[in-house]
């Protein structure tokens, strides 16, 4: 296999990425780059590669061997697996670079001179020293008379002006290449992405992304990214993405928020939304109340098999708050009417679709009620081998549900999404046992 010595940057995106062995340690996300002061040529300093446990990694360019159409192949098997953290004066080619505007004084393009041009692709090379510069740079011009996009042009990077800290920290730079690479991606690794880039980046992109998918990715955020997001926000969007988002997600944000600009937004919502979330922040935080989901599967005891299944299948619902399904009186909406029992996943399953769930009820299970400890919360649990549970008050009401991903999203460190286990620096040779304990 040849040494590669120039590639772009948008072509390595979703390559794999292989050990000397063949062996798979995971696939490009991104290249770092060093962007310099005006007049030296930025250097291409390794590669962000995502592996099989959605954590972003740096492996420096030195490492890559060969860079074929379908893979990139390192000289070693060791590599560090602490997560990428960007330094002073690093930038990412695709989440940052790629769609950024700049200006070109190529004297062979002539006609562009003074005109900004957007950057779509980097081409970078290897020098004699080993060292990765971008050399080319491929720009486009603007829309032109009726065609629906611009002219694509490559120019050596002597020609091009912006690619520096202070150019790419403007307003304004574009984000279509970064949400191209976001789409099909969980909320959860969006989030992930999100934190690796500057705070100006990712509220560009926080800014671009459509209510419901934002919604997503700050219930997967930090608590202090979550606010800090939302405050970016204009008062009357950032009040539509808290419609979005779950109620109770919605009620730990606004919970961190000063109590004058979670009342404000709360008035922007629409009632129907706010009301469940004002319920919830009537609770301590660390009660089953303030923990619970107001809106888990309700039915009633006359409704079918079948009917309860599709409600189950509803791919909004997490594989937790699907285990049961709660049976009550009407109305069904939280504070339902008198709680019967509940409909384990599994009995729904053996049963006959026409058959009713009232047929089926477990009246046996033990109930959490809206006061109960985060102790309480965490036996409940333990003792009947659960993953979700039903929140019933002292009338006889279901008021909602916990599932134990709320609790351990209470019980587990407040920075747990931004802490690594295992940061102990480089290790040997990656096997898949290495990289599946990377997530640990």
């Amino acid at each position: 296999m040849a040494v590669v010595s120039k590639v772009y940057v948008a072509r390595l995106a979703g390559l794999a990425v292989l050990g000397p062995d063949g062996e798979s340690i995971g696939r490009v996300r991104d290249v770092v780059v060093a962007v310099r002061l005006t007049g030296q040529q930025p250097r291409a300093l390794g590669l962000a590669v995502e592996l099989t446990t959605r954590r972003r990694i740096f492996v420096p360019m030195l490492r890559v061997t060969t860079i074929e159409p379908q893979a990139v192949t390192l000289n070693t098997g060791t590599v560090s697996l602490r997560r990428l953290h960007l330094r002073p004066g690093e930038a990412l080619a695709i989440g940052q670079i790629l769609d950024s505007r700049v200006r070109i004084d190529d004297p062979d393009l002539a006609d562009l001179a003074g005109v900004d041009v957007t950057v779509v692709d980097l081409g970078i090379e290897r020098t004699r020293t080993r060292d990765w510069v971008i050399s080319r740079v491929a720009v486009r011009t603007g829309r032109r008379g009726l065609r629906r996009r611009g002219e694509t042009h490559v120019v050596d990077w002597t020609h091009v002006h912006g690619l520096t800290p202070t150019d790419l920290n403007l307003p304004g730079q574009g984000v279509a290449q970064a949400l191209q690479q976001f789409e099909g991606m969980r909320a959860a690794d969006v989030a992930n992405a999100l934190r690796e880039l500057p705070a100006k980046r990712r509220d560009e992109i926080a800014t671009a992304l459509d209510d419901e998918r934002l919604a997503d990715v700050l219930q997967e955020l930090p608590p202090d990214d979550q606010t800090d997001v939302l405050k970016k926000l204009a008062p009357e969007r950032a009040a539509d993405v808290l419609e979005a988002m779950d109620p109770d997600d919605a009620a730990d944000l606004l919970g961190e928020l000063p109590d004058a600009e979670a009342e404000s937004l709360l008035e922007r919502m629409d009632p129907e939304d706010s009301e469940p979330v004002r319920r919830l922040l009537s609770h301590s935080p660390d009660t089953a109340g303030g923990l619970m989901t107001p809106e888990p599967i309700i039915v009633t005891a006359s409704t079918t098999v079948a009917e309860a299944l599709a409600r189950v299948r509803d791919p909004d619902v997490t594989p937790a708050a699907a285990s049961l399904v709660f049976v009550v009186r009407p109305p069904t909406a939280t504070p339902t009417g008198k709680y019967l029992g509940c409909a384990h996943l599994q009995a729904l399953l053996r049963e006959p679709p026409a058959h009713l769930v009232g047929g089926i009820v477990d009246t046996d299970l033990s109930r959490l009620h809206p006061e109960d400890s985060l102790e309480a919360v965490t036996r409940y649990f333990a003792t009947y081998n659960m993953v979700c549970g039903p929140v019933v008050d002292d009338q006889g009401h279901l008021v909602g549900a916990v599932s134990v991903d709320d609790l351990l999203d209470e019980i587990l460190p407040r920075d747990w999404r931004e802490s690594d286990s295992d940061d102990t620096g480089p290790i040997p040779r990656i096997t898949g046992a290495d990289i599946a304990g990377a997530g640990a």
